[in-house]
């Protein structure tokens, strides 16, 4: 959940993916393949690819974690991509292609058809299902515009993290 405290006077926008959608739009054979992956997320990988610096001690204090490259959403009755910015290798595949892979199915599920921007207005609250939505802010000169968001994530402990 995000709640919005305060704005600034330009856009500063989050668009949400909805991975659910981008994993229905898959033919057959690409959901098939890709139901037998699993990716590496890891904070490390997602901030070293925007030029960030960790040393070995900070790489051990976060390893990441594995989840599957695709999420069956058991209650829902769906399944869905799990993909995000920290998705750095997939675990069946050589480093390099499975890069391109996670590049490529960003790069669908981020198409104009699965992404609602939403555009803020003070006292705005926004919940979304972090198992199946990316998600990320738009940029605006944060040097220049303060803008607070507050956010709140909660567990679903009825369908669990492997879900």
């Amino acid at each position: 959940m995000l709640h919005a405290r305060a704005l600034p006077p330009v856009d500063a926008d989050t668009l949400f993916s909805d991975e659910r959608a981008a994993f229905d739009a898959l033919d057959d054979a690409m959901k098939a393949y890709l139901e037998n992956l699993t990716c590496h997320h890891s904070i490390v990988h997602s901030r070293q690819t925007l030029g960030f610096d960790f040393s070995e001690e900070e790489r051990q204090r976060l390893p990441g974690a594995y989840h599957p490259f695709v999420r069956d959403l058991r209650r829902a009755g769906r399944k869905s991509l799990y993909l995000a910015s920290h998705a750095g290798q997939v675990m069946e595949m050589s480093l390099p292609e499975g890069r391109l892979l996670i590049w490529e199915m960003i790069q669908h599920a981020t198409q104009p058809e699965f992404v609602y921007r939403h555009k803020w207005q003070d006292g705005d609250l926004v919940i979304w299902d972090n198992r199946c939505t990316m998600h990320r802010a738009t940029a605006f000169d944060d040097t220049k515009y303060r803008r607070e968001l507050r956010r709140v994530t909660t567990l679903d402990l009825v369908e669990g993290p492997a879900a």
